[in-house]
């Protein structure tokens, strides 16, 4: 495994889990899938998805992304508009909003949830208030019923932003089937991978009506006269990442276990860390764990780029936890971005201490006690850097 406390090979941050499973279901699509077959895997991939969430309807896409502009757009949410989202996520949560040309609001995040609170969504509500989009983040979940009841008080649409939480729940129901959509990612570091892909799931047969057309560069499914009649898009995923996904969700039991297991590894190798918060899972909430995630004590006085820095020298790759979206430069100058800096504290604070640690499912347990073992080094043994 090592030589002289060096890893043989370099440990990343996440990676799929492929079998000959993948690999013989891509290799059939590839050769079967065209002509009076050419949907073939991407029905049964949305079937099986729908009946895996528990809902009506599934639609797979090119990227969560394109599902939340899509659940946007057949929502009919556009300029003027105010969607609330909050501060510390990926921009890929915001970015569709500002697509559409309605106005993000970033709210605060739960410090041990590291999800939506509902508190601050509360606070950020105005007239002007149309969607919330609570993000499932690292594999974990917000207190749902809270921002349910809150939306439906208020008449606020719900796109529950579970890119990185498939298989997680709250209260026995599924990550992505609280919301009037729920949108997936199936990334490369995502525990279900298509290469890129996403899917987007509803209840409702308005939405997924409107989603369908739009998705088609406007028009109707089954069209065969090539009748547009709206300006829309082009957002669908091949059959070989349909086939890919298929193959993976058929396994999904077992991806969640290794998640879990992994998670476990890390739990007991860093027990005898009382200054390091791993991620939370409440009785009420199973966690998919998608990226295994410690928050550091600020008495370490470790600056968490220098400390990525050192493990990288070490051939092991961590990342930052998610930077508030009120202070990157794509959104620093927006007047809710002022208003999200001087508001959100518990999430600013977290994210200044916050790293990702490696949370591939090649991980082996010698990988994750050599990866702690050397990030207790850097902490006990590095000068504080103020």
């Amino acid at each position: 495994m090592t030589v002289l406390g060096q890893p043989l090979e370099r440990i990343p941050i996440s990676g799929p889990w492929i079998t000959e499973k993948e690999i013989d279901y891509v290799t059939d699509a590839v050769s079967n899938a065209w002509y009076a077959n050419a949907n073939i895997y991407h029905e049964r991939f949305e079937k099986a998805f729908s009946d895996y969430i528990g809902v009506r309807f599934s639609i797979s896409l090119p990227s969560c992304t394109s599902a939340i502009h899509l659940s946007l757009l057949a929502l009919g949410i556009g300029p003027g508009d105010e969607v609330i989202v909050p501060d510390v996520t990926w921009i890929a949560s915001a970015a569709p909003i500002t697509h559409v040309g309605a106005t993000p609001v970033f709210a605060d995040i739960d410090s041990r949830t590291w999800c939506l609170s509902s508190q601050s969504f509360e606070e950020c509500i105005t007239k002007k208030t149309k969607a919330v989009i609570p993000v499932d983040l690292y594999g974990n979940m917000p207190e749902m019923d809270a921002i349910r009841n809150l939306a439906k008080q208020y008449g606020i649409a719900v796109i529950e932003d579970a890119a990185e939480a498939v298989g997680s729940e709250y209260k026995g129901k599924k990550a992505g089937s609280f919301g009037d959509t729920g949108v997936f990612s199936f990334h490369g570091s995502k525990t279900i991978t298509t290469g890129e892909g996403g899917m987007l799931v509803t209840d409702r047969k308005d939405l997924y009506d409107r989603a369908m057309f739009l998705r088609d560069h406007g028009r109707k499914p089954g069209d065969k006269m090539y009748r547009n009649t709206e300006i829309a898009y082009k957002y669908k995923m091949s059959c070989l990442q349909a086939a890919l996904g298929l193959a993976q969700l058929e396994r999904i039991e077992d991806l969640l276990a290794r998640r879990r297991q992994i998670f476990s590894w890390y739990q007991r190798e860093l027990v005898d860390l009382k200054d390091v918060t791993l991620n939370n899972e409440a009785t009420s909430t199973k966690n998919t764990y998608w990226m295994i995630t410690m928050i550091l004590d600020p008495k370490f006085g470790m600056d968490k780029d220098r400390f990525i820095g050192l493990m990288n020298e070490k051939s092991i790759d961590c990342r930052p936890f998610f930077r508030p979206l009120s202070f990157i430069p794509a959104y620093k100058d927006l007047e809710q971005s002022q208003h999200a800096r001087r508001r959100n504290k518990v999430g600013h604070e977290i994210s200044r201490y916050g790293i990702n640690l490696p949370s591939g499912l090649n991980l082996t347990e010698e990988k994750v006690r050599y990866v702690c073992s050397a990030l207790k080094g850097i902490l006990f043994s590095e000068q504080p850097v103020h």
